[in-house]
């Protein structure tokens, strides 16, 4: 059995989730795990499959076949966990370069980005521009938790930071 990452892109209709799992089934591949999202009308999927090699040219023509759907895929390799994971909620006003501000504040502390959700939006009781996010972070130094909350807050006066998990 090997581990592949894949990623989907197709125009977003009712029933991609069904076809690409049955593909992936059809195929005797297992689905461990996976981010599927609608933006702007696009379907998009990051998936980590098992299969076994043979079956692999099979599940990718099968999964071409989906009208309009394109596909990258790349062999996947085990790797270490990080010895601590946090996830935290950011709110701050909206403006260009924040993505690489918070970014570089975390590559520059060593902190590995595990996943990242974001999105826009209006404050409701004044229209402001507002950026959220999750962040799901992989220390290996516990000392680097210390650092963090310190240099995400040196982003700017109207950040707001939440610890939601700890492992």
């Amino acid at each position: 059995m090997r581990r592949y990452l894949i990623t989907l892109q197709v125009p977003d209709r009712k029933g991609l989730v069904e076809q690409i799992a049955n593909a992936v089934s059809h195929h005797s591949g297992n689905w461990l795990d996976s981010e599927l999202r609608h933006i702007d009308g696009i379907f998009a999927a990051i998936l980590l499959l098992e299969i076994d090699e043979q079956h692999w040219d099979a599940l990718q023509d099968s999964l071409e076949c989906i009208d309009g759907l394109t596909m990258t895929s790349s062999p996947a390799a085990q790797f270490n966990p990080p010895r601590r994971r946090l996830t935290y909620n950011l709110v701050a006003y909206d403006r260009p370069g924040l993505v690489k501000e918070i970014s570089n504040k975390l590559n520059s502390l060593g902190i590995n980005i595990e996943r990242f959700s974001s999105k826009y939006e209006s404050a409701s009781h004044t229209g402001i521009a507002l950026f959220r996010a999750t962040i799901s972070l992989g220390l290996s130094d516990p000392h680097q938790e210390e650092l963090l909350t310190e240099a995400l807050y040196e982003i700017g006066d109207d950040v707001v930071i939440d610890k939601v998990r700890s492992r």
